[in-house]
């Protein structure tokens, strides 16, 4: 069983959509591990802020398999796949790690680049997965975070209520 991180963002209805992807993931992967929830500021086009944060499943799908789960779970909280690479979104799941693999796989990049390059996505991994390593440069998620520019993108952690419980573990 593959230990797997997941990036999940939304800036259309972002408090729904996150949760409703939430929900189809524990009840599709069971028990989730899960980061603060994070607002952080557009990148790449000017719009509303995202929501954004980490999740940590257990799964024996094939990287194909899950990508097709992960896009079902999209596509029902209403993706639009013909809108901009850079554009609102009611939702994106991006597969970040699989264990300590590496390469195209499935068609899907692994590790996802976006990890050393996006502070909503890095913050919340070292948040979760401190001291597991990059499989490519066998440098910590804490490590990278602790070196990353933070002056580069602004996000701030949010109060984020799902099943009742505010998973946010900001001060």
């Amino acid at each position: 069983m593959a230990l797997i991180y997941l990036s999940l963002g939304s800036n259309v209805e972002a408090q729904r959509n996150i949760e409703a992807a939430m929900d189809a993931l524990a009840d599709t992967f069971g028990e989730l591990i899960i980061s603060s929830v994070y607002e952080s500021e557009a990148v790449g086009f000017e719009g509303d802020s995202f929501y954004n944060l980490v999740v940590g499943i257990y799964s024996t799908h094939s990287i194909g398999d899950l990508s097709k789960i992960l896009k079902a779970v999209e596509d029902v909280q209403g993706r639009d796949r013909t809108a901009p690479k850079f554009g609102a979104r009611s939702l994106d799941i991006d597969i970040l790690t699989v264990d300590d693999r590496v390469g195209l796989i499935d068609g899907v990049s692994i590790p996802r680049d976006e990890i050393l390059k996006n502070a909503f996505v890095l913050q919340p991994l070292a948040e979760i997965a401190a001291m597991a390593v990059h499989p490519q440069l066998g440098t910590s998620y804490l490590q990278l975070w602790q070196e990353f520019d933070k002056d580069k993108q602004k996000l701030w952690p949010i109060d984020f209520i799902w099943r009742g419980e505010n998973i946010t573990k900001a001060n």
